[in-house]
């Protein structure tokens, strides 16, 4: 199952380039209730957050700000540029003009009909002799000046072509150019454009810093958050009861802690401040676009239903192939574990080809919805690049013809072109974020959910501690139903003497683990009363009460480690002597020393090197160097063999003396020896006695004992005859 859950959450994280913007996601019940719980995990840290916030703005609204002072630099190139090219377009212009004047002058005083040919009009007159009095343009200084007599030289030049302009200028440029002259003079302020270079430099310096303070803060703030939310689960994972670990699987509780403690810390480190610069490059985009020019600034904006249509169409078609696709994972995962840990069995039957086709028939499915899920998701980006592009070409054309009339520089189209180019990326973030946050949400439920769980009942404050335990165990009417409607155990009535071995047999389901499980409060009785040395378990400390008790169960658990320190589980602080009188006790010293390593050989995750039957010699082992006033054995030699059988026998048998001990067995060979056994149905104890007296009886122990014996040793006789 978990397996299944983590191949479900990877392909979560596959997709086109439109990423979670098309993937179905994971949603959550209650949005709204979860996700301020989840903040409530912040607030402790409101202070950085705020400080997170600052900085997050602040580098942002650098970035933002840059393009539109770079413009400046490239408007200052255009002035002058334009007020060069003017200056040297009229100088030449000026002094071709005196020198036509003064050529006609020259040749009318020698020529009659040239003199004819001159203009009688006084203004025209009245205006070549002003022409004539201006300083030459290549002569004067002052900025000013120059406009001045710019502005007279194109002025005379419509008066001397009787209103068709000599030069090819619209009213727009030439006003253009007049204010260049009057700002740069004619020159190229290369030291207003090294300023407006270092205060970019500057800019994205301290951008980079405050992006770097912004990551290492959050970084900061998201780990400690999660540490929180960790160090909660677990605390609250000590106090469930067993009840709720017996109806969730291992895997799903571990991907709780793991994986959706996980999606909520990288949700924290990176969408939250994903999401603030993105909303406020959103506005700081329109502000600047703004400041350049409304009406381009509503071209811009007038492509955003078409962005949120072609998402929704997209997201609408894609969504099902994603479904699927994860789907189709989930069982291709699931199929592949199968194969994978049956892999004897599908070989022993000969279905290895039934196995494949059923692989390849799944994969064919996943790379169908695969394909198709990433065809149409890969889709989208193109459309809305498309989309951008039709905002790009038409502010190219306006803005282009608006340069040619001086409505904006070159450096405000640029700038205003990059804003523009730019304003899709933080919408389409935006729209992952959200996808993003849904999906978190979802997770943090998961947690919560654990979080949420009713704990086990609290020790008493003046809960009791039994320093020097006899072992003397009494049930006294005592019920117990897992489910409410349905009882299991019904007046129960017991009583142990310390250091007696008590024997529990019956059939499967009977209630012979869940009487264990009671006495150590792993589940809570629903009326009467458990005693240990006459006090009520319920008045004793959890921790104290399983302190006296040492268990040797059916399932072995070793964890990846030595020997040695698999042993010393049992005692903290146990020394080496202590470790290998109690492996003696067990009869697990001579095994232990035929090992490679000795009691320094290192166990593996699954236990795999070495046998059943020494796993459980070590269990053993560990609980005789415990030295627990109260035994439980439960099934502890179901799964090994004859001889190993003994072993654990005699092992047990060291373990047993002087201790109350329980019981649990299917082999009633192994508690023949046992002072009081219990035949325990239906929830009821039926027969009491040891095993002569309950053979004697003929009863239900006696059946279950014929059975296993005396109907073994009739199959052997049928065999024997059919040979």
């Amino acid at each position: 199952m978990r397996g299944q859950n983590q191949d479900t959450r990877a392909a979560g994280h596959r997709g086109g380039p439109a990423g979670a913007l098309v993937r179905p996601v994971e949603k959550a019940k209650d949005f709204k209730g979860s996700f301020r719980r989840l903040l409530g995990y912040l607030r402790p840290h409101k202070i950085k957050l705020i400080l997170v916030l600052i900085f997050a703005i602040a580098s942002t609204s650098f970035n933002i700000a840059a393009p539109k002072i770079s413009s400046k630099a490239m408007n200052k190139l255009q002035d002058g540029y334009m007020a060069r090219a003017m200056l040297k377009n009229l100088s030449e212009a000026q002094n071709q003009i005196i020198k036509e004047i003064n050529q006609q002058l020259k040749q009318a005083q020698t020529n009659p009909t040239l003199r004819q040919s001159l203009p009688a009009d006084p203004e025209k007159i009245k205006a070549v002799q002003e022409f004539l009095q201006l300083p030459l343009l290549n002569t004067v200084e002052d900025a000013e000046q120059k406009a001045v007599i710019c502005e007279k030289i194109l002025d005379f030049s419509k008066k001397l072509s009787s209103g068709e302009q000599k030069i090819n200028l619209t009213q727009e440029q030439i006003d253009g150019a007049l204010r260049a002259i009057r700002e740069t003079n004619g020159q190229y302020d290369f030291h207003y454009i090294g300023n407006i270079a270092l205060i970019l430099l500057g800019m994205y310096l301290i951008s980079f810093v405050f992006s770097l303070i912004m990551g290492w803060v959050m970084s900061g703030v998201a780990q400690k958050t999660v540490r929180d939310l960790r160090r909660e689960v677990d605390h609250k994972l000590n106090k469930l009861p067993l009840k709720y670990f017996d109806a969730h699987s291992y895997g799903d509780i571990l991907s709780r802690v793991t994986n959706d403690v996980d999606t909520i810390a990288a949700t924290l480190q990176q969408s939250l401040t994903q999401i603030i610069t993105s909303v406020v490059s959103i506005i700081g985009y329109i502000i600047m676009m703004l400041t350049i020019s409304p009406i381009l600034t509503l071209i811009v904006l007038t492509t955003l239903p078409l962005y949120i249509l072609t998402t929704r169409f997209i997201a609408k078609k894609s969504q099902k192939y994603f479904a699927a696709q994860q789907r189709e994972l989930g069982e291709l995962s699931g199929h592949v574990e199968e194969m994978y840990t049956g892999h004897n069995i599908v070989k022993a039957f000969g279905h290895e080809k039934n196995a494949i086709e059923k692989f390849e028939a799944i994969n064919n499915r996943l790379n169908e919805a695969g394909w198709k899920a990433q065809f149409v998701s890969g889709i989208l980006f193109p459309l809305m690049r498309f989309i951008s592009n039709l905002g790009y070409v038409i502010i190219s054309i306006v803005g282009g013809i608006w340069i040619t009339k001086d409505i904006l520089g070159l450096g405000d189209i640029i700038a205003f072109i990059q804003y523009s180019r730019s304003f899709d990326m933080p919408i389409v973030q935006t729209a992952n974020i959200a996808n993003i946050i849904q999906s978190t949400i979802a997770c943090a439920e998961r947690v919560f959910e654990i979080l949420d769980e009713e704990e086990e009942i609290p020790d008493r404050p003046d809960a009791k501690i039994i320093k020097s335990p006899k072992g003397e165990v009494r049930f006294e009417h005592v019920d117990f139903r897992y489910k409410e409607d349905v009882p299991l155990i019904e007046d129960m009535n017991l009583e142990v003497k310390p250091g007696e071995t008590i024997a529990i047999v019956g059939p499967t389901g009977a209630g012979k683990t869940t009487l264990v499980n009671l006495l150590m409060r792993f589940y809570e009785i629903n009326g009467g009363k458990i005693s240990i040395d006459g006090i009520d378990i319920r008045d004793l400390k959890r921790s104290e009460l399983r302190k006296m008790f040492g268990m040797v169960l059916q399932d072995t658990w070793l964890f990846k480690g030595t020997i040695k320190d698999n042993i010393a589980y049992g005692k903290e602080g146990a020394t080496m002597e202590e470790i290998i009188r109690a492996a003696k006790a067990a009869h697990a010293d001579h095994f232990i020393r035929t090992l490679p390593d000795g009691y320094d050989t290192i166990i593996n995750e699954e236990g795999s090197n070495i046998s059943q039957g020494q796993k459980q010699l070590l269990t053993i082992a560990r609980a005789i160097l415990a030295d627990p006033k109260i035994l439980i054995l439960d099934e502890a030699t179901s799964s090994v063999d004859t001889r190993t059988e003994l072993l654990i026998q005699r092992a047990m048998a060291n373990l047993m003396k002087g201790r109350t001990s329980f019981v649990i067995a299917h082999r009633l060979s192994t508690i023949r020896d046992a002072e009081v056994i219990l035949v325990i149905n239906k929830g009821r104890i039926i027969e009491k006695g040891n095993h002569k007296e309950l053979l004697a009886k003929g009863g239900f122990y006696a059946d279950l004992y014929n059975s296993q014996f005396t109907g073994a040793d009739q199959l052997e006789m049928e065999d024997s005859e059919a040979v």
